[in-house]
């Protein structure tokens, strides 16, 4: 009984026992758990990681079709060398990513909604700012140029570095020998030299510099923040090569009466030159006089020259320029000393003048004489619009006859006449005149459209 039961019990396994073995040898084991076919890449999408993945040694773009080239370029890595993505690329979006990778976002619409023009003007500027004279090597600047020249529309050099003070120590026996020798050596020029650059970048239209160095903390020395007559030559110099210049400032910079003398003659007859900013400088009567011959010489359409020490002549000069320009659209004098000499001066000019729309006269120690000119000077101006104020003595007298100058006035939509002392019955006919005057000019926009 037990031979037959384990007979019959073996041999009735052994054909289950054969096709599990079978099953076994037939079944396929991958080296990777987790390979499927479905996950094998495509060969093109293979050749184009491999473009992308060489990029740097053999760029390949403008060759391929739309499809593939969208997909190359958002997964380029930012790090590429700009000597191979400067002119080569132009998709907005990878020079998004490139900017965004660098510097916190900015208002793109300031630079013509063009990240590519925002990348590479920051770019520049992050290299002159931290430009070191005798320093770093100016072929540092030349190479960013070539890579951005075409891009270039405007630069905003927020500060300027002076050369490094070394600093000596001399032996007592040496000291006689070496004090006669001290001034003969000396850096080469005392910041960067803006004549290297303005003439290599044929779409700039905007310069703003700052000659002094920003957040220096307990490191503050004044020869930081000095604008030398060498360096005032040679960004005179790089105005005049740079044709296409529309808009030029130059602020906290300490630029007195004779450099801006030295810069004004390089702009007389600038073919472009539109805006002028000479702002938070000391450029005094004299340089006021040099910017009334600019006005006459120039297209200039904005000057602003706050807070610059000008006085009474220096009013006067540009007066007799302004009564004479037709050009100058907007003219900022607040924070000087022009007093009522500079502002009877202004307003008889305004009297003669055609052009001007904005006049910012505030904080400049006027009171009631240069009210009653300014009053009729508005009975004879048509083109005037904004008339600021402020932060003069113009007194209870004074602003009667403004009340009575406006009047008489359709063309002025806003005066700010902000502690100035003048009465409230006379600031509230004054504020319902340009009321009145702003219906009237809404009136007519409408009309045109």
């Amino acid at each position: 009984m037990s031979r037959s039961r384990s007979s019959r019990r073996t041999g009735s396994m052994r054909p289950v026992n054969a096709a599990a073995d079978g099953r076994r040898m037939r079944s396929i084991i991958a080296e990777d758990p987790e390979w499927s076919l479905e996950l094998v890449p495509l060969l093109t999408t293979l050749c184009l990681q491999h473009i992308i993945k060489h990029f740097r040694e053999k760029p390949i773009l403008d060759e391929l079709k739309p499809n593939y080239k969208t997909y190359v370029l958002q997964r380029l890595p930012t790090s590429l060398p700009l000597t191979v993505t400067a002119n080569l690329i132009s998709d907005e979006s990878y020079w998004k990513r490139c900017y965004e990778g660098r510097w916190a976002v900015s208002d793109v619409s300031t630079y013509g909604n063009s990240w590519k023009r925002m990348f590479f003007e920051r770019y520049l500027e992050n290299i002159l700012e931290f430009f070191i004279p005798d320093a770093t090597d100016t072929k540092t600047v030349l190479d960013a140029v070539a890579l951005c020249r075409k891009y270039v529309k405007r630069l905003k050099v927020s500060q300027l570095l002076p050369p490094i003070k070394e600093s000596h120590r001399f032996e007592e026996d040496d000291r006689s020998d070496c004090a006669s020798d001290a001034g003969s050596e000396g850096p080469s020029m005392d910041h960067f030299d803006f004549c290297i650059l303005l003439d290599k970048l044929p779409h700039l239209e905007e310069l703003d510099v700052v000659y002094g160095v920003k957040g220096c903390g307990m490191n503050f020395e004044w020869n930081l923040f000095e604008f030398t007559f060498r360096d005032c030559e040679s960004l005179a110099k790089a105005l005049h090569s740079c044709k296409t210049l529309q808009v030029f400032r130059i602020h906290r910079s300490k630029v007195d009466d004779e450099k801006c003398c030295l810069l004004v003659s390089q702009l007389l007859d600038h073919p472009s030159l539109q805006e002028l900013n000479l702002s938070h400088n000391h450029i005094g009567d004299r340089g006021a006089r040099a910017i009334g011959k600019l006005l006459n010489h120039s297209q200039l359409k904005r000057l602003v020259v706050c807070n610059n020490q000008i006085r009474g002549p220096g009013a006067q000069a540009l007066a007799h320029a302004v009564s004479k320009n037709t050009t100058l659209v907007s003219l900022n004098l607040r924070l000087n000393r022009i007093g009522d000499e500079g502002g009877q001066a202004l307003a008889q000019a305004l009297a003669k003048n055609k052009t001007l729309v904005n006049l910012h006269l505030g904080g400049n120690n006027m009171s009631e004489p240069t009210a009653v000119a300014l009053s009729q000077a508005l009975v004879e101006n048509c083109t005037l619009k904004n008339l600021n104020l402020s932060n003069n003595r113009l007194g209870v007298d004074g602003g009667k006859v403004l009340e009575e100058g406006m009047s008489h006035n359709s063309s002025l939509v806003e005066c700010d006449i902000r502690l100035t002392d003048v009465a409230q019955d006379s600031e509230y006919c004054i504020t319902q005149a340009l009321r009145a005057n702003q219906s009237q000019a809404a009136c007519k926009n409408q009309a045109h459209i």
